[in-house]
């Protein structure tokens, strides 16, 4: 976790260090090196020793061998109240340049996130074999910015996974023949990736198996002619509730996203399925394809180090590749 600091109150901020990347439009501000995640912004407080407890070097000198801007005394609750009524918006931060209205030309340059594809920033450039090698449930991962605790948690449950880059179409993911398809999360618009969307109404037209996360999800709700839209304040956190329709039951789920499926669109829909809403803003956050191996969440049930309350959805992924591979053996007499 990364600790915000004021000198008014103190504020935890939800994060997966050891991920490759978060899932939203902010990884445009992280500088990716290997599959280490190193923020270019960080908030602390004047007197960092909390921060040197466990590390060799001071947070200090952590911060400036990495060449990480640094922050002290802002009030945090401020920009909440800010951001929750002006919605979602890029910032600038400089130790340079002190010119306001300097900064403020400089931002005013940076494009929205809407009509932004950023997948091809973070996706892997060539396939890669993450584990589960001695396994004979092969799932293809299309790797639209894909956190490691999503193929972590296919290979605990008997998958060999292979990553895909982002563009990679279904005939060139066919030949390796895989049993399931999982489409990750990733950052940027998915309105604005027609090829991948091409890409995940193949593997539907196919029924082979297929999970979306977040991003994932957005596309596969596109590639059945769903909408999808840029949210005023998206959702951000570790706390969101869901429910699953299906079972009555809530979730307690980490999300970290900037757009979403229109409601009406899928309420429309004859083929599609709502399996999942939000009870902060009865926004979707679940759906399945009909007659169809293929459904989504927006959220993030890999989050780690938690909540766990979703990670049934992979052992249903699983469930559902097993029952299509009993399903194509034929039997001879």
């Amino acid at each position: 976790k990364m600790r915000l600091f004021n000198k008014k109150n103190t504020r935890w901020a939800g994060i997966n260090p050891h991920d490759k990347t978060e899932c939203d439009a902010n990884v445009a501000v992280k500088h990716l090196k290997g599959n280490i995640l190193h923020y270019s912004y960080y908030s602390i407080e004047q007197h960092m020793k909390q921060l040197d407890k466990f590390s060799s070097i001071s947070a200090k000198e952590y911060l400036i061998k990495n060449n990480t801007v640094a922050i002290t005394d802002i009030d945090t609750r401020a920009i909440v109240r800010h951001v929750r009524s002006a919605g979602s918006m890029n910032a600038i931060m400089s130790t340079s340049i002190l010119d306001l209205d300097q900064l403020k030309a400089i931002l005013a340059k940076v494009p929205s996130m809407e009509g932004m594809e950023l997948s091809s920033q973070v996706s892997t450039e060539t396939p890669y074999d993450f584990g589960g090698f001695e396994n004979a449930m092969k799932v293809a991962v299309l790797d639209a910015g894909v956190k490691h605790n999503i193929l972590r948690n296919l290979v605990k449950r008997g998958c060999h996974v292979r990553v895909f880059p982002w563009n990679t179409s279904f005939q060139e993911m066919q030949h390796w023949n895989p049993n399931g398809y999982m489409i990750s999360n990733g950052p940027g618009d998915p309105s604005v990736m027609p090829d991948v969307v091409h890409t995940v109404k193949a593997i539907i037209d196919a029924d082979v198996p297929l999970f979306g996360i977040c991003l994932g999800h957005q596309l596969l709700a596109e590639a059945n002619g769903l909408t999808t839209y840029k949210m005023h304040n998206g959702h951000r956190g570790i706390n969101h509730p869901v429910k699953n329709i299906i079972t009555g039951t809530c979730e307690i789920t980490s999300q970290n996203h900037g757009f979403a499926v229109k409601k009406e669109d899928v309420e429309n829909a004859n083929n599609i399925e709502v399996t999942h809403i939000n009870l902060n803003d009865n926004s979707i956050e679940g759906i399945r394809v009909k007659n169809k191996n293929a459904f989504s969440v927006q959220y993030h049930p890999e989050a780690a180090p938690g909540p766990h309350d979703s990670a049934y959805l992979f052992d249903e992924f699983v469930s559902m590749i097993r029952t299509s591979m009993k399903s194509d053996v034929t039997v001879v007499a």
